[in-house]
């Protein structure tokens, strides 16, 4: 999954304004650019497997980015991190919190059993990647409907919809430029890969929500 876990971000930002768009997007994938940094170093491992139906990672070893408690840890982390650096109201550094926990049971529609459900505990998954056109139906509507969310909230509050659809488009091709999945089976292309997409995520949605950055909407 990869558009489709920015809808917890477009719905945080719905429910809670004053959460800075750029940080309901990082937080969103934050388990995931955890896992980017952890396959680069070695901690974690995953490799790629052409042969198989739908998104061709298989992810052996992942406990400290997509174990369940490890969920919880990071969401925990990111909530006090938003209060204490960012110095967002408790309201708002719970919405991120709740954003970053969102990665697990997203990442549990689409993924094959290797998500822990404790440290070397079970691991479970609702295989999702294996049926590409209902994955992908999935993401899509998960994020049309919450982007769309976001857009009414915005013009409730007399704010235009403009940074909405902008966003819309760009998360889309953003997800079309990595239906193919993977670039190769080298920890380094696929961490940097994903790094390298998360980061332009971040930037977009800084562009998108400019006064958002600098205020609450």
């Amino acid at each position: 999954m990869f558009v489709g876990h920015y809808a917890a971000a477009l719905a945080g930002k719905a429910i809670e304004p004053k959460a800075p768009l750029w940080a309901l997007v990082a937080g969103c994938q934050l388990v995931d650019i955890g896992w980017g940094v952890f396959v680069i170093a070695g901690i974690e491992r995953a490799h790629v497997d052409r042969s198989l139906g739908g998104f061709p990672a298989v992810l052996e070893y992942m406990p400290y980015t997509h174990s369940l408690p490890a969920a919880v840890l990071w969401a925990l982390g990111a909530m006090l991190l938003a209060k204490l650096l960012l110095r967002l109201p408790w309201n708002a550094s719970a919405v991120i919190g709740a954003v970053v926990f969102s990665h697990w049971p997203l990442d549990l529609l689409v993924h094959r059993p290797d998500l822990e459900l404790w440290f070397g505990g079970q691991k479970v998954g609702f295989a999702l990647w294996d049926q590409p056109v209902l994955e992908q139906a999935v993401e899509m509507g998960l994020f049309g409907v919450t982007g769309a969310w976001w857009a009414a909230s915005r013009a409730k509050l007399g704010r235009t919809i403009w940074p909405a659809l902008m966003l819309l488009t760009l998360y889309t091709a953003l997800q079309i430029a990595a239906l193919p999945g993977p670039p190769a089976d080298t920890n380094l292309a696929m961490g940097g890969g994903a790094l390298f997409a998360y980061a332009v995520a971040i930037v977009i949605a800084l562009f998108v929500d400019r006064d958002g950055a600098r205020r609450s909407i």
